[in-house]
């Protein structure tokens, strides 16, 4: 075999990312993106760092590139693990991760049209803890439905499902209900409603899972169908951009991820 052929096989082999279609690096800058988020009326795609990094928004283009770099100066990154949007252009970061399980409050940061800010802004806070009875859990999921956020738990055996109120201030959150996901690994790492609210998305490493026909907010309630990725990364983000057209982020690790992909549900 010629270095030419050697090198052919190598570059498919190394670009195999199973029924996935790679559309742009991640910033090497940005290590460790926990999150992605389009609103609804911008091409800007939305990311965050998790626990251990700075407090900002970072605004990508199509390409990957950093256009929009925000600094939220009074509050915390504690640890930030997902995004989601409203109707309004405004963007809203789970700041909930818990790997520890000491966390015992949780907080939603609202920040207003970043799409139109400057360098430094702020955010608004939306607190809360859970119910009596159910210790702290990790939490890296979640998104924004009518005019609640729901929160998915990241645990082995059953996933949790809470509901808190878009209202600034301070809350104790719904527990909806809990389910037994398909699979090896069933931990929950981003989530995602379509913008018609019929499609609910939860992103594991190497596959998601897709929920239809529920008929209240108990998504759980609906057909939960399990689809694989062919392809198994640190993946942490996860975002609609149309009915049946998902983004997803994950981490660079050694010679695998840090890439945004684009992936069909049908």
């Amino acid at each position: 075999m010629n270095k030419l052929l050697v090198f052919i096989v190598l570059l498919i082999t190394s670009c195999d990312t199973g029924k996935l279609t790679v559309i742009a690096d991640l910033p090497t800058s940005l290590k460790e993106i926990s999150a992605i988020e389009k609103t609804m009326n911008s091409d800007i795609l939305w990311v965050i760092e998790d626990a251990g990094n700075k407090n900002n928004l970072y605004g990508l283009n199509v390409k990957g590139e950093i256009i929009k770099d925000l600094n939220i100066d009074n509050i915390q990154n504690i640890d930030w693990e997902d995004l989601t949007s409203d109707v309004h252009g405004n963007i809203y970061i789970g700041d909930f991760g818990n790997n520890s399980k000491k966390r015992t409050s949780f907080a939603i940061y609202k920040v207003s049209n970043p799409e139109y800010s400057d360098k430094t802004i702020n955010a608004e806070v939306i607190s809360f803890r859970l119910p009596k009875g159910i210790k702290p859990k990790d939490f890296e999921s979640f998104f924004l439905y009518g005019d609640a956020f729901y929160i998915f738990s990241k645990n082995h055996k059953k996933c949790k499902l809470f509901k808190v109120p878009n209202r600034i201030g301070d809350h104790v959150a719904k527990f909806i209900s809990e389910v037994k996901l398909k699979g090896k690994n069933t931990k929950v790492t981003s989530a995602d409603i379509s913008d018609d609210g019929k499609t609910v998305v939860l992103l594991n490493h190497n596959k998601l899972w897709k929920i239809t026909n529920y008929k209240t907010d108990n998504f759980f309630e609906g057909i939960i169908e399990t689809i694989k990725f062919d392809h198994d990364t640190q993946k942490e983000g996860l975002s609609f951009i149309s009915p049946n057209t998902v983004l997803i982020t994950d981490e660079k690790n050694k010679n695998e991820g840090g890439n945004i992909y684009r992936f069909s549900l049908k």
